[in-house]
């Protein structure tokens, strides 16, 4: 019998410039050996200096695409990525309810150049209906804050506390991401209602070329999910994965402004 091949489906919206969101997502599902679908939420205008104008996608086509998608594919995880709008949260939300696998959110919110990528209404919407649903948020230090409503965490232990306060309001488990930090590493803490689960740290590498490392974090997090692994080795694979994307992002040469990851440095020679 042929053994099953693992699915993954992102929700999220359209990066014109390839290094972020949907293509970013699915780029990073293929190099880590999951088939790769996808829902979009918004269309964007965007490359590696600025987002131009943002067009989001009618909640009745958002609906339409993620049942066309469960109603024949067996997806075996699902990654959240841009929603924009509080329609699109509620929407999403409730086309999800009969969805059993894990669902990874990663809240965006800001791009890397600035530009807003969630109304400011939505904000609301999204810690009610889409963080009860997170088997694991993802978000960065700045994120993290935003939803608190609290100043950034300065420290491992006020990013494990801020997780944890995270996951009072309903996910199963929290990544504080600690790219936004100072220092000679990048840690990142994940962790559940108990406490931490595990701890990831790096060199912090010097690049500019950092565009779409949350939706690359997130997606692969999603990938390792569908291949089975349990959350805490699907976090560490993933931050393994990344940070060498992150290494060889200087082997691109993609824009003026801050370029993509290298999502294929393991394929490519």
């Amino acid at each position: 019998m042929t053994a099953k091949t693992p699915i993954a489906l992102t929700i999220a919206g359209s990066d014109s410039g390839g290094g972020a969101g949907v293509q970013a997502d699915l780029k990073t599902m293929s190099a880590n050996r999951v088939y790769g679908a996808s829902v979009i939420t918004a269309v964007t205008a965007q490359n590696t200096t600025s987002v131009t104008a943002v067009h989001e996608v009618p909640s009745d086509i958002v609906a339409a695409q993620i049942d066309a998608v469960l109603s024949d594919l067996d997806v075996d995880a699902i990654k959240i990525g841009m929603l924009f709008s509080a329609e699109n949260i509620k929407i999403t939300a409730e086309h999800l309810t009969s969805f059993k696998g894990p669902v990874v959110v990663d809240p965006v919110m800001i791009a890397k150049s600035g530009d807003t990528l969630l109304q400011d209404a939505a904000v609301e919407a999204m810690i009610r209906h889409i963080l009860p649903r997170a088997a694991v948020l993802t978000p960065n230090l700045p994120e993290a804050a935003r939803l608190l409503g609290e100043p950034e965490a300065q420290s491992q232990q006020e990013m494990a506390a801020q997780g944890q306060r995270l996951v009072a309001m309903g996910p199963t488990a929290v990544l504080m991401k600690g790219g936004h930090a100072s220092g000679a590493s990048c840690v990142d803490v994940l962790v559940n209602a108990t406490g931490v689960i595990a701890t990831c740290e790096a060199p912090r590498v010097e690049t500019r070329n950092t565009h779409g490392t949350g939706c690359t974090y997130s997606a692969a997090i999603a990938a390792q999910l569908a291949r089975g692994l349990d959350l805490g080795a699907a976090v560490t694979t993933a931050h393994v994965y990344l940070q060498s994307a992150i290494a060889a992002a200087d082997d691109l040469y993609i824009g003026s402004g801050h370029g993509p990851v290298h999502h294929f440095h393991g394929q490519w020679t």
